[in-house]
C-alpha cells in the first residue's frame, strides 16, 4: 500500500482542518495517510513516503516559516524524492492575499526534487484554497485531492 505524508502547519487550526480532509481522501483512496504537523516532520523522513501533500497558511503571500524550513533542509535528499507523487494546499485571510503564490512556491520545491505534482481540471487547479475556515466545498476539494494523489500513486505503481 502507498504511503502519503500530509505535513500541515496550522496556527488557527485551519490549516490543520484541510489537512485532516485530505489525509480522509488519501485513505478513501487506498492509499496509507500520514497526518503529521511539519514541526514533527525531519527532511529525512520524507524519502520514506510514495507521496507528500504540504498545507501550510499564506504568509505575506508565500508559505510559513516552518514549511519553508522543512522544504530549505530537504535539500540534503535531493534525488531521493525524484518521481514521488505531491501536492499543495493553503489557508488565507483573503481571496487575494496570495493562496496561489503559495501553493505554487511549495508545488515548485516539488518540482526541483523532480516530484510528480497532482493538479486538477475541477475547482482549485494548483492546489486547495481555504479563505478563513473550511466550508463544506473546501472540505470536499481536499477530499478529493487525497484521493487523486492515491489514484496517481497506483498509476505510477
Amino acid at each position: 500500500m502507498a504511503r502519503v505524508l500530509v505535513a500541515y502547519y496550522s496556527r488557527t487550526g485551519n490549516t490543520e482542518k484541510m489537512a485532516r480532509s485530505v489525509a480522509e481522501g488519501v485513505r478513501a483512496g487506498g492509499a496509507e495517510a500520514d497526518l503529521r504537523r511539519v514541526e514533527d516532520v525531519a527532511a529525512g523522513d520524507l524519502p520514506g513516503y510514495d507521496g507528500i501533500i504540504i498545507g501550510s497558511p499564506t504568509y505575506y503571500g508565500t508559505m510559513a516559516w516552518e514549511v519553508k524550513k522543512l522544504l530549505d533542509e530537504s535539500v540534503a535528499h535531493h534525488g531521493a524524492l525524484d518521481g514521488k507523487a505531491g501536492a499543495a494546499f493553503t489557508s488565507a485571510a483573503n481571496i487575494g492575499g496570495g493562496n496561489e503564490t503559495t501553493v505554487l512556491a511549495i508545488i515548485e520545491a516539488m518540482l526541483i526534487h523532480g516530484m510528480v505534482v497532482q493538479g486538477d481540471p475541477e475547482g482549485d487547479h494548483y492546489g486547495r484554497v481555504s479563505i478563513e475556515a473550511p466550508d463544506r466545498r473546501v472540505d470536499a476539494q481536499c477530499r478529493r485531492m487525497g484521493e487523486r494523489v492515491a489514484a496517481l500513486l497506483a498509476r505510477l505503481g
